[in-house]
């Protein structure tokens, strides 16, 4: 018997009709079984996961992503850092460079404030400093054996400088490590009690902590923020200041 032939057989009575009716809602349920029905959004393989083809619980491209590289791929020069003074020795800057687009593991970016100069002592929220007011002059760049003023480092951050520095304490085969990046232009290497990390590296907006003089992100991170677009007087270089870096 076919579901068409269903009515003509029970259509001779109300009671016929009934049982048609019964006979019909009974079909429908089996044949919407067989086809596959809508399942629960909780049932497996169904939702966003089954239309992306990604597992349940896996990542999108765009949450997997590093925040701070996401973070670093949006910063720009802050609406309150001035960017028109001219260096020292009256000569145009040098060029700026675009932040890295793979940045070393592990870098903070912090929020734009100000470049503004006052005089006097400054108190830091972090130490390294990594932006913010800072001492009207900077500090010249390169290697020193003793500690150097955050107001003064800070305005050579400014200017586009990575500032490395260390613990006292750190040994002196990792020191010597350290010394050669003295010698290139825009890095000023020093000794910073007190700091988290044996080693930090910082440029304007951006400071990474590191354990050791060897470590390959140290190179990455001099090479790719080294005069940073970001920082807002990048390029004014760092001598004329203040500081006698050791020989």
């Amino acid at each position: 018997m076919t579901i068409e032939s269903l009515p003509r057989k029970f259509a001779t009575s109300s009671r016929g009709t009934k049982t048609l009716a019964a006979i019909l809602v009974v079909v429908s349920l089996l044949a919407g079984a067989a086809c596959g029905g809508e399942q629960s959004s909780t049932g497996g393989g169904s939702g966003e996961n089954a239309a992306s083809g990604r597992a349940p619980g896996e990542a999108t491209t765009a949450q997997r992503a590093d925040p701070e590289e996401a973070e670093l791929a949006k910063a720009e020069v802050g609406k309150k850092e001035m960017t028109n003074m001219i260096p020292a020795d009256g000569k145009r800057p040098d060029r700026a460079q675009p932040l890295p687009d793979n940045p070393p593991d592990g870098i903070e970016v912090y929020p734009a404030t100000t470049n503004r100069t006052v005089r006097g002592p400054i108190d830091y929220e972090r130490t390294p400093p990594t932006n913010g007011i800072h001492d009207p002059l900077w500090q010249n760049c390169g290697f020193y054996e003793k500690p150097i003023k955050d107001r003064h480092a800070v305005h050579s951050l400014d200017h586009g400088v990575v500032w490395i520095t260390f613990l006292p304490s750190l040994p002196a085969k990792e020191v010597d490590k350290l010394r050669s990046y003295g010698e290139d232009d825009y890095v000023i290497v020093s000794p910073y009690p007190g700091q988290d990390s044996p080693v930090t590296a910082t440029s304007w907006r951006v400071q990474l902590e590191l354990e050791g003089a060897g470590d390959p992100r140290l190179t990455e991170f001099v090479e790719g923020f080294r005069n940073s677009e970001i920082a807002p007087l990048s390029g004014n270089r760092c001598e004329g200041g203040v500081g006698r870096p050791a020989a």
